[in-house]
């Protein structure tokens, strides 16, 4: 074969070759997923997409961040309607109701895994997350991906100055400990709370068995009605009204600004998310502390029958996959979701993030690892959150419009506080300002 024609022979098998592998990356199907992970948590974010995206060939997920949750799921639901949805999108708990009202805009996770004939167990997921995303018939929505519930954090070097060996778990004795610790001096303020409808009222309603809402809080139809102003709810709200006149109790604005008056040491408490550690652990400032479980009301659980307290309900986000997908696209993100809920993966999810493990296998590798063990107090939202079977008032909530309806509540909360109005007068307040809302919700789910 001479020279010439063993370089076409060459150049021949090369293309061969370079059209091969093209067609190889052709081939690749890539999905997006959005989400509203920032700093430390959007690396992370980016390093599980690698891990799944090197573990088989056929599928690529491309991680984007796109603002906060709000901004997120507007921005989803616009490209949606543009036909430019990304495959994944993350929607914060309370954004559950008006992503499910959205016709045709989401493929429920049960379907979806389904259709692609991904391995998909609904019973191997922990009861108090998935039924916050499911229906009545236990079929799930959406994918949980970052669940967190509140605890009580206490700087133990405070309650130590004060004398408190130990942190009481109702309403009823913490009230003499916060006591303690403002008039021996150890602390300003007994206890603040950050997120203040979320803990302060959707979790002690659920916590004692009580409803925020009917139609099991939203969760069997969109025409449910806000129903928390209760005798019971009425008279928590006169004790933190009380407690806020002499120091005990200390309302520290919305979202998280309360966390300040913690890590300053003008409070001795925080009631905060269980996802909040990592960062009091950084704050600590040479202070040691403990975390203990959300307190509950022993004159409420009396009212209602009960003996103990129920689970907390849960907040933070889930992965919703998106409609008008391709099958390629699905199978991709069923792939990726069937990926995220291996133990291996949920374990190292919830070590680093301080979320919540999502499966029991992922919760027992933790356990086996003796992570629990060497940090004292990461496993006090797991148990807090599983220790009962939820009922219809602690299962979670499915309101629409739940994020206007969070600030109605919390301005009227901040009313009880500064004094402009009674805990019961805000309270039914809350109640007529919100309903307003869910029947406007109503109308439009229909």
């Amino acid at each position: 074969m001479n020279a010439f024609l063993r370089k076409s022979v060459l150049c021949s098998a090369l293309a061969t070759v370079g059209l091969m592998a093209s067609a190889q990356v052709l081939a690749v199907t890539q999905i997006e997923f959005w989400h509203s992970m920032s700093g430390a948590l959007n690396d992370k974010v980016d390093q599980m997409a690698d891990d799944f995206n090197h573990s088989q060939s056929e599928y690529r997920v491309k991680p984007v961040y796109r603002g906060d949750y709000a901004t997120s799921m507007t921005g989803a639901i616009a490209a949606f309607r543009a036909h430019k949805a990304p495959s994944i999108v993350q929607i914060f708990e309370v954004g559950t109701a008006t992503m499910m009202s959205a016709k045709g805009a989401i493929e429920p996770v049960h379907t979806l895994m389904q259709n692609a004939n991904e391995p998909f167990d609904p019973n191997s997921y922990l009861p108090a997350i998935t039924g916050y995303y499911s229906t009545p018939d236990n079929e799930m929505l959406s994918f949980p991906f970052n669940s967190s519930t509140p605890v009580l954090y206490a700087n133990r070097t405070i309650l130590d100055k004060a004398g408190v060996k130990k942190v009481p778990e109702t309403w009823e004795e913490l009230g003499d400990t916060l006591k303690k610790v403002v008039s021996s001096g150890a602390a300003k303020c007994g206890m603040t709370s950050t997120w203040p409808s979320w803990i302060l009222l959707e979790n002690f309603t659920a916590r004692n068995d009580l409803p925020l809402a009917t139609k099991a809080n939203g969760l069997e139809g969109a025409s449910a009605r806000l129903a928390f102003n209760t005798p019971q709810v009425v008279k928590q709200f006169e004790r933190l009204k009380a407690w806020s006149q002499d120091g005990r109790f200390s309302y520290g604005g919305r979202a998280d600004q309360a966390m300040t008056k913690f890590y300053s040491g003008q409070c001795a408490m925080v009631a905060a998310s269980s996802a909040s550690i990592a960062d009091i652990r950084e704050n600590a400032k040479g202070n040691t502390f403990e975390v203990d479980t959300l307190p509950y009301s022993s004159d409420a659980l009396a009212a209602t029958g009960r003996k103990k307290p129920l689970n907390s309900i849960i907040g933070g986000a889930s992965l919703w996959v998106m409609g008008g997908q391709s099958k390629e696209q699905q199978a991709a993100a069923a792939a990726f979701l069937h990926y995220l809920s291996a133990p291996k993966v949920q374990a190292d999810w919830s070590e680093f993030s301080g979320y919540l493990p999502i499966t029991q296998k992922a919760d027992k590798l933790i356990k086996a690892s003796g992570f629990y063990d060497k940090h004292p107090g990461t496993d006090t939202a797991i148990n807090q959150l599983t220790g009962t079977k939820p009922t219809d008032n602690s299962r979670g909530l499915r309101l629409g419009n739940m994020a206007q309806i969070r600030d109605i509540i919390e301005e009227e909360m901040e009313r009880i506080f500064n004094g402009e109005k009674s805990p019961k007068e805000a309270l039914d307040n809350a109640v007529k300002r919100g309903d307003v809302l869910l029947a406007r919700f109503e109308k439009t789910a229909r």
